[in-house]
């Protein structure tokens, strides 16, 4: 299973627009569009597990949390981000974390 958290990012949204526009003039069917979303579901899904090796520790009030569906989310405020060398503070944050086992990437 490949969650589809990340199709809110920048590049998500760029990605669904641009094959939207695709769509619209006629260059390609929804169904294929359907099919490179999943495909991009599945690419950074595999992608952020294999390939980002760092660590980083944070803290900060927790504000709300939630478990619904096998995914927790959590609002944070006031949090210190550290890795090794940096700091990084920000006043609010929401972490959305998925049950990660289980979900190996299929083809």
């Amino acid at each position: 299973m490949s969650y589809q958290l990340y199709r809110n990012t920048t590049l998500g949204h760029t990605l669904q627009e641009s094959l939207d526009e695709l769509i619209q003039c006629g260059q390609i069917t929804p169904q294929l569009a359907l099919k490179v979303l999943l495909q991009f579901d599945k690419a950074i899904n595999t992608a952020l597990a294999s390939r980002l090796k760092n660590k980083i520790t944070f803290k900060g009030r927790l504000n709300t949390y939630r478990f619904c569906d096998n995914v927790w989310t959590f609002v944070l405020n006031n949090v210190e981000f550290r890795d090794i060398q940096e700091l990084a503070k920000v006043e609010k944050v929401k972490i959305v974390a998925c049950d990660g086992k289980g979900a190996a990437p299929h083809d």
